[in-house]
């Protein structure tokens, strides 16, 4: 490698005096124009770091001498956002959740509102158009609820949630694991999920379903009523129709009186304030399954609670 530099006599260009095994690197000067813009670069540069935002400190950044920040200017936002839908939200709040259909521009926009919030707060787990996941998540799309599918049940079942531990108004009930907590025997259980099976009109009635009838009088009645019609008071779910949250297959079945699941619904009046709450309430009521006044409250026998999903 030599350390001299010379002419290339082909391009006229000086040589920066290195070479490797016969091949010369030429010092060619870089175009004006790229300097130039380079150099603009390094200016700007330096004046942004005066202006804005730019090193690094322990729990912040320098201010610059604009005093400029991204987070200031989304408070901003949101700030005149919230004031542009205050009469609106205000108007939401100060209507009872029972008087917003006569009110139909409030609903609408309760609705609209609510559609929001769900995207955000509720898709994870119930799906984008509410239909829910089978075996996990209930659907809010049909007619069969729980507690209750009026406005204001549904507003109660999103502040209160379902089996929050940390929250004395939640709603709550607990089935009993019949087979796990050895209540019941495995042949007692199949009797059992025969007669559950005829109640919702899958199977013929059988020997099995009438000992399952007797079994179903001794503990199931308190929560799911005379007939497996459910009782909402009590959460206990309707046991005669074709839907089920967790299947309603004989195994499907077995599984639930088993070792049923009693799945926890997150209380929402910690995160969310009352007014989102009333608009996603509304929304969900408009999801095709929402019913217009609560259904009548029918007596329950004194003990015992379920759920099968």
């Amino acid at each position: 490698m030599s350390d001299k530099s010379r002419i290339d006599e082909p391009t006229g260009t000086s040589t920066v005096g290195h070479e490797w095994d016969g091949i010369e690197e030429l010092n060619t000067p870089l175009p004006r124009w790229w300097l130039w813009t380079f150099y603009a670069c390094i200016a700007w540069a330096a004046v942004y770091v005066v202006l804005y935002p730019a090193w690094p400190m322990v729990n912040s950044a320098t201010r610059g001498a604009l005093e400029w920040s991204s987070r200031d200017d989304l408070k901003r936002e949101m700030a005149s956002h919230l004031a542009k839908r205050a009469p609106i939200t205000n108007a939401i709040a100060a209507t009872p959740i029972t008087a917003l259909p006569a009110k139909h521009e409030l609903m609408e926009a309760a609705i609209q509102g609510g559609g929001a919030a769900f995207k955000v707060h509720c898709v994870q787990c119930h799906g984008a158009g509410g239909a829910g996941v089978v075996g996990l998540y209930p659907s809010l799309t049909d007619d069969d609820w729980l507690w209750g599918g009026d406005l204001a049940a549904i507003e109660t079942t999103l502040t209160h949630g379902i089996r929050n531990p940390d929250h004395d108004a939640t709603r709550m009930n607990m089935m009993p694991a019949f087979g796990r907590d050895g209540i019941l025997d495995s042949a007692a259980i199949n009797d059992l999920v025969s007669h559950v099976r005829v109640i919702s009109r899958q199977e013929k009635p059988s020997a099995a379903s009438a000992r399952g009838a007797t079994l179903f009088e001794a503990n199931c009645v308190a929560c799911h009523g005379t007939n497996g019609e459910g009782i909402r008071e009590l959460g206990g779910p309707k046991l005669t129709d074709a839907v089920w949250l967790y299947g309603g297959s004989r195994e499907a079945i077995a599984k639930t009186i088993y070792n049923p699941r009693n799945g926890v619904m997150p209380r929402w009046n910690d995160k969310l304030d009352a007014v989102t709450i009333k608009m996603l309430s509304a929304y969900v009521h408009s999801l095709g399954g929402g019913e217009d006044q609560p259904a009548p409250v029918r007596a329950a026998a004194p003990e015992g609670e379920a759920d099968n999903g």
